[in-house]
């Protein structure tokens, strides 16, 4: 998957296009095929280095996103295939 990523601390000039693999899904977890995502503060403090990921979440920015549900646990996470 295409992804943005955050190279090392700094100004926006660290973020960086990557390729990813598609992340491996815990029980209640969800897939989304991203349309849009925001940057939010958490976001830009994790740019800057002053916020660290909290374990076992993605060090990817983007908290928030829009798009397609196209996998998971649906039951769990109470959202269906395709749901938007």
């Amino acid at each position: 998957m295409r992804a943005i990523e955050i190279t090392q601390p700094g100004k926006p000039d660290v973020l960086q296009l990557c390729e990813r693999p598609v992340p491996v899904l815990k029980a209640g977890e969800v897939l989304i095929k991203v349309h849009a995502a925001g940057i939010n503060r958490p976001d830009v403090l994790q740019r800057l280095g002053k916020y660290p990921v909290p374990p076992g979440a993605s060090d990817l920015p983007g908290l928030e996103v829009a798009g397609e549900i196209v996998d998971g646990d649906y039951a769990a996470a109470g959202f269906a295939k395709g749901d938007m």
